[in-house]
C-alpha cells in the first residue's frame, strides 16, 4: 500500500486529526499550567512569546530529529525548500501566535475560541479563492455551518458582550486568517518537499523569531524546574507530532477534508481544562453533547462523497 491510498482512507482521517485535537485541545489547559509553573503573568504578553518561542524552537528540533532517525538522513532544508520553510513559518508561527497572544490579552478567551475556529471557514475560503486547490460546495458550506454551530454553543456563557476592537478581537482573526494560509502553502509545498521538514524547520525558525522578539520586549521568566521543563518539554511534543501529522495529512488531502476536523479542538479544549485545571464550564454535558453532535454532523458533511472533479483537486 504507498502512502497516497493509506493516508486518504477515511479511517485514517479520521483517527490522526482526532489524534492531533486531542492534542491541541490539551495545550489549552496545559498551556495556563506552564505559566503557572514558570511564574509568568496573563498581561505579560512578551513572556508569553517568550514561552511560546521556546516550545516551538523544541518542537522543531524534537521534528527534525525525529524525521532524521525515522527516515536514516538528516533533515536540512536546500535552497529549494529554504524560502517554504520560511514563508511557512512566517504565516504558521510568527504571524499567527504573535498575533493570537497578543488579540487574547485583549479579549475573552470565549471571543477567542469561536473567532479562531472561523480558521475553518477561512481555510477553505482561501483553498478555494487564492490557491484554486478545490471547489466550494453547498455541503462544504453547510458542514462547516453545523461544525460553528457547536463551537458557539460550548463556548456560550451568557454573556452579551458584543463589543469589538482590533488589538482584541481584530488580531485574532488575524492569527485565524495567517493559519488559513499556511493549510494551503502545506498544501502547495508538500507536493515537492517533505512535509515533517517543512513542519520542523518552520518551528525552528519561527521559534528563534518569537524568542528573539520577546526578549526585545522585555519578556522573561522563572528559571527551569524539572515540572516546568516537563510541562515545556510536553506542550514541544504537540506541536512537533500533531503539525507533523496534520502535515502528512494535507499533503494528500482536501483541505476542506482535514481543516473542517479543528472544529474540535475546542470541545477537547473544555472537556480537558475542566480535567485538569477543575475549570467550570458554562455549557453543561447536555450543551458539550450537543455540540459535540453538531460538529461531529459537520465533519461528516464536509467529508461526503463529492464529485470526481472535485476529488481530483485533492
Amino acid at each position: 500500500m504507498d502512502k497516497r491510498s493509506f493516508f486518504t482512507r477515511r479511517s485514517v482521517i479520521v483517527c490522526m486529526t482526532l489524534i492531533c485535537c486531542l492534542l491541541w485541545g490539551s495545550a489549552f489547559p496545559c498551556i495556563k499550567i506552564g505559566y503557572r509553573l514558570f511564574h509568568i503573568p496573563s498581561d505579560s504578553t512578551s513572556s508569553q512569546i517568550l514561552f511560546a518561542g521556546e516550545r516551538f524552537l523544541m518542537a522543531g528540533i524534537m521534528a527534525a530529529a525525529a524525521g532524521s532517525l525515522a527516515q536514516k538522513k538528516p533533515l536540512i532544508p536546500d535552497r529549494n525548500s529554504l524560502p517554504k520553510v520560511c514563508l511557512l513559518s512566517l504565516f504558521q508561527t510568527i504571524l499567527q501566535y504573535t498575533f493570537f497572544y497578543i488579540g487574547l490579552s485583549h479579549t475573552t478567551g470565549m471571543k477567542s475560541s469561536i473567532i479562531t475556529a472561523s480558521n475553518v471557514f477561512l481555510s477553505i475560503l482561501v483553498s478555494v479563492i487564492v490557491f484554486r486547490t478545490e471547489r466550494l460546495t453547498a455541503r462544504k458550506i453547510i458542514g462547516c455551518i453545523l461544525g460553528f454551530s457547536g463551537v458557539i454553543l460550548i463556548n456560550l456563557t451568557g454573556d452579551s458582550d458584543l463589543s469589538m476592537s482590533f488589538s482584541g478581537e481584530g488580531l485574532v482573526f488575524l492569527s485565524a486568517l495567517s493559519y488559513a494560509f499556511s493549510a494551503s502553502f502545506t498544501k502547495r509545498f508538500t507536493k515537492t518537499a517533505d512535509p515533517v521538514l517543512l513542519s520542523s524547520w518552520q518551528f525552528i525558525i519561527g521559534g528563534t523569531a518569537m524568542i528573539t522578539a520577546g526578549l526585545a520586549a522585555g519578556g522573561s521568566h522563572d528559571s527551569f524546574t524539572p515540572a516546568g521543563s516537563a510541562m515545556l518539554l510536553y506542550l514541544a511534543f504537540i506541536s512537533a507530532a500533531a503539525f507533523s501529522l496534520w502535515s502528512i495529512l494535507l499533503k494528500y488531502n482536501p483541505v476542506s477534508s482535514v481543516s473542517v476536523f479543528g472544529f474540535m479542538n475546542p470541545v477537547f479544549g473544555v472537556i480537558l481544562s475542566a480535567l485538569l485545571l477543575s475549570e467550570k464550564s458554562a455549557a453543561g454535558p447536555l450543551m458539550i453533547t450537543s455540540a459535540l453532535l453538531l460538529i461531529t454532523a459537520g465533519i461528516i458533511t464536509v467529508n461526503l462523497t463529492g464529485s470526481s472533479k472535485e476529488k481530483k483537486h485533492g
